[in-house]
């Protein structure tokens, strides 16, 4: 898997990650991997509605998949939640 299919959600607006998404499609990916954690969680799953619903509708979804990842942090360690959605186009 290409690293540059993998667009990472954080704190920009939501339409940057759909910018971004679209881009990879419209360049010729059959497969982008949508990656957040905290937060940032819920806005992953809308770029993946905003995407499928508005601009692409011929996209499925892969497999999802979630789990905890243990960060260091100046208060010690924390345990942060984490999705990656998979996006195919059929």
């Amino acid at each position: 898997m290409a690293e540059e299919n993998v667009v990472f959600v954080g704190k920009k607006p939501t339409m940057n990650y759909v910018l971004a998404v679209v881009t990879q499609f419209n360049s010729g990916a059959d497969l982008v991997i949508l990656k957040a954690r905290g937060r940032a969680i819920s806005k992953a799953v809308d770029v993946a509605e905003i995407v499928r619903n508005r601009f692409v509708p011929t996209l499925k979804y892969g497999d999802v998949k979630i789990g905890t990842e243990s960060l260091q942090s100046d208060k010690g360690e924390t345990n942060v939640s984490s999705i990656e959605i998979e996006l195919r186009k059929e």
